[in-house]
């Protein structure tokens, strides 16, 4: 049974017009200056065209310019040795290997193929031109050449050529509009100028890169995720991935990525709040289950830091979407007054593994086996508490309720959400004291509980409740011993686990009104 092969046309060393199928049976084999084996190959090669070539098309095709003048002085080659460059011909041919000889009849139909140096190969193949052509056998040193010798790899298979010539295919998953910089310009800069970086460098969205970063999810390309503020642009699965290769994500974050921007869509998490107050709000990222160790995310020594490829660039790819996407910039939308390190990047994994709670997805109500994305809109953090000496629940909770008072103020009541990140050592005071997270969050109350009187604005201190809204007269001396919690509800203190295995500091991020929002991430299998 034969093959129909695709068709190419691509100029030889001469500068003449070579196309594939003519009406002729041809001969061609795939090569490039760097392979030994092509080498070894080159002269049964020359010695066909010499032999055979009045009555068939016999030629090289190169995969290098420079590489192909190379060859052809090399071996004072006669034969037409064809430019493909661009390597399009080699990938729409899946060579994988070279060299690779193909044997095709006139109709452009696949008879005879071989990869690598084979003695027999050649001996078969020269038997069957002569059949062919009707041209006496050749003769040929056989005893100089090795029975077999294998092949090298083809430069269309190599890493980032291999993705650009997906993505040059027919049917490649890009829409997005390209632009061709030309080769004095500096990519760096240029994604500079059009304000398309978060103050940092990113990594240029090359197509073959953005079809690589699409391999890690099996959602169509043009699938809409989400209308992102403020602009109320759309959202492709696309245009996420190109953010997330300019942030520098692997395929396999691109998931995360995708289930993050969701859940931040939402009317309940309200992003364009997030991003427009000017108390510096951002979205932060905490992942939960199984693809935690799938990506590697870091979520013991200095998860809330530096140094981890996973915890760093799936924040980042999220702010860009947010940016690049939604418009969000500063001195635009974004007007936030000072700002935070948050607003570049901040994700990290809830280390389920030394909890003694429920880990925060299963928490808010997924299945254990599920992997999720929970994000926070939040405003000022890590706040550090440090506790070196308790030893109870009791103690080390009430520690933790004495640190959170100075979210937002001191004197600040009817806070929202807290985030608050439990290290490992104080999990484990915890673990040992039988305390839940519900005690931790009624001793947090308990401690915070201040008298209306220590909370009223003063000449000492102008933040505060102001006395006005109690009426003309002020609150009544009854009001005044009124006990006010720190925060709003119980529900509003969210409790992970993370860090290493020494250190007695947890920490605390303030919120912002949006409501925390979880998403489970659909996977690759």
């Amino acid at each position: 049974m034969t093959t129909s092969l695709p068709t190419y046309t691509l100029t030889d060393n001469k500068g003449e017009t070579c196309s594939f199928p003519n009406g002729r049976f041809a001969l061609f084999c795939f090569v490039h200056e760097e392979c030994d084996t092509c080498d070894t190959s080159f002269p049964l090669l020359e010695t066909a065209y010499q032999s055979f070539g009045r009555k068939m098309d016999i030629w090289a095709i190169g995969q290098d310019t420079e590489g192909n003048h190379q060859l052809i002085q090399r071996h004072n080659l006669t034969l037409p040795v064809l430019d493909d460059s661009s390597l399009r011909v080699s990938f729409s041919y899946d060579i994988d290997t070279v060299p690779t000889i193909i044997l095709a009849n006139e109709n452009g139909e696949e008879t005879r193929r071989f990869i690598g140096f084979g003695k027999q190969d050649w001996k078969d193949l020269y038997d069957e031109l002569a059949n062919i052509t009707e041209i006496p056998h050749p003769e040929v040193e056989w005893n100089s050449y090795p029975e077999i010798k294998p092949g090298c790899g083809s430069k269309s298979v190599l890493p980032g050529i291999a993705e650009r010539l997906l993505a040059e295919a027919t049917g490649s998953p890009i829409r997005a509009r390209r632009i061709e910089l030309p080769s004095a310009v500096d990519p760096y800069e240029f994604i500079f100028q059009q304000g398309l970086t978060d103050g940092l460098p990113v990594i240029p969205p090359t197509p073959e890169r953005v079809v690589n970063m699409l391999s890690g999810t099996q959602r169509d390309s043009q699938e809409i995720v989400a209308v992102v503020p403020p602009n109320m642009a759309p959202a492709s699965v696309e245009k996420i991935a190109i953010n997330s290769v300019m942030a520098g994500c692997k395929p396999e974050y691109l998931p995360v990525v995708i289930a993050a921007l969701e859940a931040v869509c939402t009317d309940t998490f309200n992003i364009h709040g997030v991003m427009a107050t000017t108390m510096g709000g951002s979205p932060v990222i905490v992942v939960n289950g199984p693809i935690r160790k799938k990506i590697g995310m870091n979520m013991e020594i200095n998860a809330l830091g530096q140094g981890n490829r996973a915890n760093a660039t799936i924040g980042r790819a999220l702010r860009l979407v947010i940016r690049n996407i939604g418009g969000a910039k500063p001195s635009g939308t974004e007007r936030a007054a000072l700002g935070s390190p948050m607003k570049y990047t901040l994700s990290f994994a809830e280390f389920e593994e030394h909890s003694p709670w429920d880990p925060l997805h299963v928490e808010r109500g997924f299945s254990p086996e599920d992997s999720v994305v929970t994000v926070f809109g939040l405003t000022g953090g890590p706040q550090i508490v440090a506790d070196e000496r308790s030893r109870t629940g009791k103690a080390l909770a009430g520690s933790l309720g004495l640190g959170l008072e100075a979210i937002s103020h001191p004197k600040a009541r009817g806070i929202g959400d807290v985030l608050l990140v439990v290290c490992s050592e104080h999990a484990e005071t915890f673990r040992k004291a039988g305390w839940s997270k519900e005690q931790i969050r009624q001793r947090i109350q308990e401690v915070s509980l201040r008298p209306l009187r220590e909370l009223i604005s003063n000449e000492d201190s102008g933040a505060g409740a102001m006395s006005q809204q109690y009426g003309s007269s002020g609150p009544s001396k009854e009001q005044l011993e009124e006990l006010i919690p720190k925060f709003r509800d119980l529900k509003n203190i969210h409790m992970v686990v993370a860090g290493g295995p020494a250190g007695k500091w947890s920490a605390a991020f303030s919120g912002w009104s949006s409501i925390p929002t979880s998403q489970k991430i659909e996977e690759v299998p």
